[in-house]
């Protein structure tokens, strides 16, 4: 029986060229004049601090900071600081109204109805905890916040890697096997099954493959829990 409910993002509940074409070109384009307008902020500069530790070159000054930040960008690195510091500048984004959310029609109300079944809820992404409660917050026409228990992030582990999958049912207190993991992306999946928890592929705008590693579906709405 699921009692739980875990989703990916991108490609899962928003759509990848959201990501890829709207939030991640306007953090790039804004990451230098953020960090040097707002290094001395005191949660700003503990996430640089992070950056400078886990930059291959140890001694790197802000200009070098930003140097590694642009690099990380390009090639999408799933580096937590980044990904916190990416979030602020969202932040900024949706404050503003540069931009909205975006969320797949069927998602919400096949939310809605696994909440009225008892079924918790729960994100996993590689972006932060705060960009994951941005984007929900910032849904076409509402505040989705309130439907979700809890939010999870690689501050817990990669996604790739079935110790975080484990960590998650730990910190949620539900068995592995009583856990449904949503995502579009195959090693995930492999991840999350490696603990025993139920896996469904997202395929959206592609052919369906019956012989896939895991059970494939094209949006929410094929989803039976």
């Amino acid at each position: 029986m699921i009692q739980a409910v875990i989703t990916d993002i991108e490609g899962t509940t928003t759509s990848l060229s959201f990501v890829k074409d709207v939030l991640f070109p306007y953090a790039r384009e804004r990451m230098a004049d953020f960090v040097r307008q707002r290094a001395e902020d005191p949660i700003v500069a503990s996430l640089l601090r992070e950056v400078q530790a886990a930059a291959p070159d140890k001694t790197l000054d802000q200009a070098g900071i930003i140097r590694q930040l642009l690099a990380w960008m390009d090639v999408d690195a799933k580096v937590t600081a980044l990904k916190s510091l990416q979030g602020l500048l969202w932040e900024a984004g949706y404050r503003r109204g540069d931009f909205t959310g975006h969320i797949y029609p069927d998602v919400e109300p096949n939310l809605r109805a696994w909440r009225k079944l008892g079924i918790s809820l729960y994100v996993f992404s590689s972006g932060s905890v705060q960009a994951q409660k941005l984007l929900f917050a910032h849904a076409p026409g509402c505040d989705l916040t309130s439907l979700f228990d809890g939010y999870f992030d690689t501050r817990i582990g990669s996604k790739r890697e079935p110790n975080s999958y484990q960590r998650i049912a730990d910190a949620i207190d539900v068995p592995s096997e009583d856990i449904l993991f949503l995502s579009d992306t195959e090693e995930e999946l492999d991840a999350a099954a490696a603990v025993g928890m139920n896996t469904i592929w997202l395929v959206r705008n592609e052919k369906l493959n019956p012989g896939a590693s895991h059970p494939q579906v094209p949006n929410f709405n094929s989803i039976r829990v």
